[in-house]
């Protein structure tokens, strides 16, 4: 198996050569196509110095109540809500997007399944991104170090 070494990205949505290899992986349902692809990674420090200067307001602006209190109930949550950060940013460049009108912080939120994996969840306005790209669903890997926090996500068809 070889990875793509790179790609194109057109207003943050990158193509082939990724999404052919996603699509090729021997796991990938059949028939199902990649229409958006984002990745996002950021310190987590950026997030701690929001919530340091902003409190609150900064939180109820980004996360969602549920995202708020899963992180929240970690000893340490700012890296926690910098991977629910990276997942939103991930999205809205999967989605061409950006963060705004078509797409806004509160339009997703990083659940997680009883097997731990993360899942989108959408508001109706997220669910209306969505299909305005095409997109039947996505799937969201997240990850943080200490410092670091990741994401990417993969709209499918």
């Amino acid at each position: 198996m070889q990875i793509p070494q790179s790609g194109s990205s057109r207003g943050g949505v990158y193509h082939a050569p990724v999404a052919e290899f996603l699509m090729n992986l021997p796991e990938f349902p059949q028939g199902t196509n990649v229409v958006g692809v984002g990745i996002d990674q950021i310190e987590v420090s950026r997030i701690r110095q929001s919530i340091d200067r902003h409190g609150e307001n900064f939180l109820a602006k980004v996360f969602t109540k549920k995202e708020q209190a899963f992180c929240m109930e970690r000893t340490d949550s700012a890296p926690c809500l910098a991977a629910r950060f990276a997942a939103k940013e991930a999205m809205s460049k999967a989605l061409g997007t950006g963060i705004g009108k078509e797409f806004g912080w509160l339009d997703m939120e990083v659940g997680k399944k009883k097997s731990g994996q993360p899942v989108a969840k959408f508001s109706e306005h997220g669910k209306s991104a969505l299909a305005q790209r095409e997109a039947s669903s996505a799937l969201i890997s997240i990850s943080h170090l200490n410092e670091i926090a990741s994401a990417v996500v993969v709209l499918i068809k």
